[in-house]
């Protein structure tokens, strides 16, 4: 099972590689689309990566309801505990 730090310290590698931006604090409270400026493209190759590191695949009917990283580590979290 991965802790929700180890899930947030991935996403923000991932992020990193996605979106190139010097000094990228990545936390819990930020709104993938609004703070990150991630269009759709940009958070469905977010998710692929994820489901590749996790070896997982995340329900699409989940997605309307991750708008942070918070809710994304959460979600990942849950999805890996019960794999």
């Amino acid at each position: 099972m991965a802790t929700k730090e180890h899930i947030l310290q991935q996403i923000q590698d991932m992020l990193h590689e996605i979106l190139p931006q010097d000094a990228l604090q990545v936390t819990m409270e930020l709104d993938l689309m609004n703070d990150l400026n991630l269009d759709s493209l940009k958070v469905m190759e977010l998710l692929e990566k994820l489901e590749d590191a996790h070896d997982i695949s995340i329900p699409i009917n989940i997605l309307g309801g991750i708008r942070t990283v918070g809710n994304l580590v959460d979600e990942l979290q849950k999805l890996t505990e019960s794999s």
